[in-house]
């Protein structure tokens, strides 16, 4: 009879002992998609069962999406993901850490989450600044070993990652696309959590050589390659609406873990340990300006301006008075800008006018020079066309050949002078410069045919040294000759009024170099008293007649063409150096003259 009663009592209690066990769904990371993340932890679900009476633990696989979506449903009580994910959702829901992950790699590293940038080993990209306009592939952007580690180390150097990555494409997981499109050349770079290139590599997926990982570290004790640095490693969550009799043995369930249980083992840890402090994370998150939580930015100023309505009526007014006094600012500003665009086209005529002031000083300076220049072919004219005269008038025969010997002769002469006069005439009416290809030879040969007759007439010995393979430069063909004649003028001048026993020297040296042409005008005159920056200023000048504005325009002519203008007394002798370069044709970049 009592064996009768003790099977219907084990009967009567037998369903209502199984109403009691408790269903749980633990949503875990897949990384390398859902069915490997349920191979992965089905294991621990089942050592948590053994040892938490009347539950069942359930695997619930996904990626960072799919892990919130869950988690807002109500449809996963637990969540083994990164700080990153924590931290996003902790702010959100009422979540609580009971134990930290130690990695079954590294030697249980509870720091094991990191970046590590890998890109083609046949490829040019050896820095974090080669890859500044690449096509970057990476997992998620909410993916703390998958992407945002990464933003940390660009923000640290300094880096703008919105700007500085041409494209960022996040392919999800699992993780293999993201270096086969690297192999296939889809993508400059691939940004992947620790140790994904070591797993692939021994997995067969992918050849090692075939790689190469940028920035790279390997902190003692790990077997990864690192790009960045590490930050706490996985851990285990609880939703708050879990009760306390659950999580309380389940956390000393995860502690008491064995590391050579299968559990562990195939969860690819040795291990829990208590929840680590994630104050790297949340600094991470801090200097990126990471917004975990949505704020309804309305809703509070609205709940402020309830509270608080004097003061806010008190802001509106002083907006409303800002506001009137910005428009009266631009207003002014606009009139002050009208008012210096008039001031600075006023000054541009009147340094137009004072550089034809400067031009016309300059040909009455030469103008002994040019008259002695055009006497020359006039008189080999008058020569020629007499003689013909005085043949006609004697009845004298002069055959073809001849007639025409003599006219060619003329010819030659009357385009010699007319070339003097327009080279004359170019500098009297120069306005606005005419960029050219520019033989600066011929610049300084023409410059040197001008001041022939100061040269001999003072005793003075002008040479030219070339140094490199001559080319073109892009000038103002006109106003580099003024440069050229004001500046061997002022050493024909100084070389003068100097006390000297050996004879007036002016030596010019170009040296053609890579991108520029160096010139120097060195004499052995008097040399310069003042600073050359004083010198350089418009209307100074240390002769008597002087305008004051010979340097000040060989100068600004000069910046005009990108190049650069300096002027020095000799070291080796008595004298001045005047140095200046300019670029190359087709050269962008602004010439630097050599001290």
């Amino acid at each position: 009879m009592l064996r009768v009663l003790l099977v219907l009592w084990v009967i009567s209690v037998s369903p209502l002992s199984a109403a009691k066990v408790t269903d749980f769904h633990v949503g875990v990371l897949a990384n390398w998609g859902n069915q490997q993340a349920t191979e992965r932890w089905s294991p621990m679900m089942r050592y948590l069962e053994q040892q938490v009476p009347n539950t069942r633990f359930h695997v619930y696989p996904g990626n960072f999406a799919a892990l919130n979506a869950a988690m807002e449903a109500g449809k996963i009580q637990f969540i083994v993901t990164n700080p990153g994910q924590y931290l996003y959702l902790s702010n959100q829901y009422p979540l609580s850490w009971l134990a930290t992950m130690r990695s079954r790699r590294h030697h249980g590293a509870t720091s094991a989450i990191g970046s590590a940038i890998i890109v083609r080993a046949d490829s040019q990209f050896r820095t974090l600044y080669d890859l500044k306009s690449k096509q970057i592939v990476a997992s998620d952007p909410y993916a703390l070993g998958g992407y945002q580690a990464t933003v940390g180390l660009l923000h640290k150097r300094g880096l703008d990652p919105k700007s500085f990555f041409k494209k960022v494409s996040f392919l999800g997981f699992p993780l293999d696309p993201l270096l086969y499109q690297v192999r296939d050349g889809f993508a400059d770079a691939a940004i992947t959590p620790l140790c994904t290139f070591e797993d692939m590599v021994e997995r067969g997926q992918i050849n090692a050589e075939d790689y190469r990982i940028l920035n790279p570290s390997k902190p003692q004790g790990f077997d990864c390659q690192c790009s960045t640095r590490l930050y706490p490693n996985w851990s285990f969550a609880a939703n708050e609406s879990v009760d306390i009799s659950f999580t309380k043995p389940i956390t000393r369930a995860l502690m008491d873990l064995p590391a050579d249980h299968h559990a562990a083992i195939q969860a690819q840890l040795t291990g829990w340990t208590a929840p680590i402090s994630q104050l790297a994370v949340i600094k991470l998150f801090s200097d990126l300006h990471v917004d975990t939580v949505g704020v309804n930015r309305w809703e509070l100023f609205s709940s402020w301006l309830d509270e608080n309505r004097h003061w806010g009526i008190l802001a509106i007014f002083i907006f409303l008075v800002a506001t009137v006094y910005h428009l009266w600012i631009e207003y002014r500003f606009h009139q002050k800008s009208e008012s210096l665009v008039e001031s600075e086209r006023q000054l541009k005529q009147q340094e137009i006018a004072l550089e034809r002031l400067q031009s016309a000083a300059i040909i009455g300076e030469i103008g002994a020079g040019l008259a002695h220049e055009i006497n020359q072919p006039i008189a080999a004219i008058t020569s020629y066309s007499e003689g013909a005269i005085m043949r006609l008038q004697n009845n004298q025969p002069i055959d073809v050949a001849a007639g025409l010997a003599l006219l060619e002769k003329i010819h030659q002469q009357s385009t010699r002078a007319s070339e003097v006069v327009h080279r004359i005439r170019g500098l009297l009416k120069r306005k606005e410069a005419v960029m050219s290809d520019v033989n600066i030879l011929t610049l300084v040969d023409e410059s040197i045919a001008l001041l022939r007759l100061e040269l001999v007439q003072r005793d003075i010995i002008i040479e030219t040294k070339i140094k490199g393979e001559p080319f073109f430069i892009t000038a103002d063909r006109v106003g580099l000759l003024q440069v050229l004649i004001n500046l061997i003028k002022n050493s024909i001048d100084a070389i003068e009024v100097s006390e000297r026993t050996l004879a007036g020297r002016i030596r010019i040296t170009m040296h053609f170099k890579e991108k520029q042409v160096d010139m120097a005008i060195i004499d052995n005159g008097t040399g310069i008293s003042q600073a050359s920056s004083a010198l350089i200023a418009t209307f100074f000048s240390t002769k008597k007649e002087g305008l004051g504005l010979g340097l000040a325009i060989c100068h600004d002519v000069v910046k005009e063409h990108k190049g650069d203008f300096k002027l020095q007394n000799r070291v080796d002798a008595q004298g001045c150096i005047v140095r200046l370069s300019l670029p190359k044709r087709g050269c962008d970049t602004h010439a630097i003259t050599p001290s």
